[in-house]
């Protein structure tokens, strides 16, 4: 107990003295320091654990306690460890040097070539080669900060933090122990082997390996590129909610979503868009929008609804098609590498414009292999002052120019020459031939009607009324206005002159001009306008002959 006493004696008029070292073995004194006889603790002040050897340099550092060999400091909770270090006791605080570490606990652990901690403070300051542990995340740098008070380490000359998923890049950031809450600034990347993040600014939780984007940013994977401003990206499952009016495209740029808002689900292959949502289609050069859009990578296929409306531009002159819903259909072949055909379905009250045509129909289906756009149920086209309708018609397109088209169905053409007289022809079906833009040629067949009027060359004035009844017609057109007509079978007809017409026998008993359900402009295509009740179709009832059977006798 005595000598126990004397040491502690010497250690302090050492301290006081601050004697010089000379180098020799004999200067140097091998020290452990054990807590003071009243095993009591002066809170807040950082104590020397260990040290091989403790001297003193009056010279070069008068207020330090210089330490070399095992040195271990401790401060409340955390133990810091290093080969050597300057201690100054009375500001409460040392420089470590040389296979620097600190531990706190069992969860965070930090490394470096030196160290500076102010027990004042609690601030840590660790230099070169720096590794911060904590848990499951890795974090390197060459300057790191560490505010004990507040748990928060900051870098600020570069650093990569290392998680289970993924990497993390950037020039500043600082990292919170307590709520795994990290945040990256300037020139940020976050990389993994199936995508790559960049950023200006991003906060990232290491536990949930969720980042959150509050800066202009982009994410690249194999599949897709995602262009936006804010959100959060789950870096293992890669969903993400993307907002700010946020970008999905196909990493070969064949298509892209934008939305105001948009749910990008990779586990499960969809992408939903919310919000004046446009999906882009490059390939075959459409584009749709709509409140709300769903897109499905596996089958490579979407629905737009809500104020839908599908831009076809592959011609000169855009194509306008609005409809309460519209789904984008993809084929492909058994190897599924190889796009057969697409198709673009659109449906409940469809209505078109583009300056040279309009229709409107219940619903209607483009097919990108053969290049047809066909209107179901009530579809009606104009074009100039030509109108055709029928059950159902089909148009073969080229450029999207008709070259040909079929009507099916209960078929009418009607050509208004003077609002008054009006060339028309019925019957079951009408096929219908077109040269640059304008009818060339009709073949009608099936309980065929028509009334047109011949038109004098000279000076373009109507000659008469043809009436005409048969079975199969081919009409010839020039620049719009019947040419001639070839009857094929049996047929009857009644010429009048202009000046013995009757009303009641000018129009074909299922005569209409539908021009008030004419769009007018690609905007009035959002605004419906419906057939009235004496306007409607009379169903087609196809008839099948019924099979002959036998009966059976009771007992047979």
């Amino acid at each position: 107990m005595k000598a126990l006493s004397r040491i502690t004696v010497i250690l302090s008029l050492l301290s006081m003295a601050s004697l010089p070292s000379y180098g020799g073995d004999n200067d140097s004194i091998s020290v452990v320091m054990e807590p003071d006889s009243t095993g009591g603790e002066k809170p807040g002040f950082v104590y020397l654990i260990n040290s091989d050897v403790l001297r003193f340099d009056k010279l070069k550092n008068p207020d330090a306690q210089i330490l070399t060999g095992n040195v271990v400091f401790r401060h409340d909770s955390m133990y810091m460890y290093c080969d050597s270090a300057l201690f100054y006791k009375e500001a409460n605080s040392f420089e470590a040097y040389h296979n620097v570490r600190a531990e706190q606990g069992d969860t965070l652990f930090m490394y470096g070539d030196s160290l500076f901690y102010d027990g004042n403070t609690r601030l840590l300051r660790v230099r070169d080669n720096v590794r911060l542990e904590n848990r499951s995340m890795v974090l390197l740098t060459d300057s790191l900060n560490y505010d004990r008070n507040i748990g928060i380490g900051w870098f600020f000359d570069g650093g990569t933090l290392l998680d289970e998923e993924s990497t993390l890049i950037s020039e500043y950031g600082q990292f919170e122990t307590e709520t795994k809450l990290a945040t990256f600034i300037e020139g940020v990347t976050l990389e993994s082997p199936d995508y790559n993040l960049t950023s200006d600014t991003l906060h990232y939780n290491t536990d949930l390996h969720k980042a959150f984007i509050v800066s202009p940013t982009t994410i690249v994977s194999d599949d897709n590129i995602i262009h936006t401003t804010r959100g959060t990206f789950l870096s293992d499952s890669r969903d993400a909610v993307l907002l700010d009016r946020s970008v999905v495209e196909q990493n070969d740029g064949g298509s892209r979503m934008t939305g105001d808002s948009i749910l990008y689900t990779e586990s499960k292959g969809s992408v939903y868009g919310y919000g004046n949502v446009v999906i882009n289609d490059y390939s075959d050069k459409i584009d749709v929008l709509g409140d709300y859009a769903c897109y499905f990578q596996d089958i490579d296929s979407a629905v737009v609804t809500g104020n839908a409306l599908l831009i076809e531009y592959s011609a000169g002159d855009s194509l306008y098609i609005h409809a309460d819903t519209f789904r984008l259909v993809t084929f492909y072949n058994e190897a599924g590498d190889t796009v057969l055909n697409r198709h673009v379905r659109a449906f409940n009250r469809v209505k078109a414009y583009r300056n040279d045509v309009q229709m409107v129909a219940d619903s209607a289906q483009f097919c990108t292999a053969d290049s047809t756009l066909t209107l179901f149920r009530d579809p009606i086209l104009w074009s100039d002052n030509q109108q055709i309708l029928g059950e159902k018609i089909v148009f073969y397109l080229n450029d999207s120019t008709v070259e040909h088209a079929e009507v099916i169905g209960q078929a009418l053409y009607i050509q208004d020459n003077d609002s008054l007289h009006y060339n028309q022809i019925t019957g079951r079906e009408m096929y219908a031939w077109f040269k640059d833009g304008e009818i060339d040629k009709t073949d009608v067949k099936g309980n065929v009607l028509a009334i047109f009027y011949p038109v004098d060359d000279a000076d373009s004035s109507m000659i008469g009324m043809n009436t005409l009844e048969g079975s199969h017609l081919t009409i010839h057109f020039r620049h719009r206005n019947v040419e001639s007509i070839v009857v094929h079978g049996r047929s009857s007809g009644v010429m009048y002159p202009m000046s013995k017409l009757e009303e009641k026998k000018m129009y074909l008993d299922n005569f209409n001009w539908f021009d008030r359900l004419r769009p007018l402009s690609r905007s009035d295509v959002y605004y419906w306008r419906a057939k009235r009740v004496n306007e409607q179709l009379k169903q087609t009832i196809n008839k099948t002959v019924p099979l002959p059977t036998l009966s059976i006798k009771e007992g047979e």
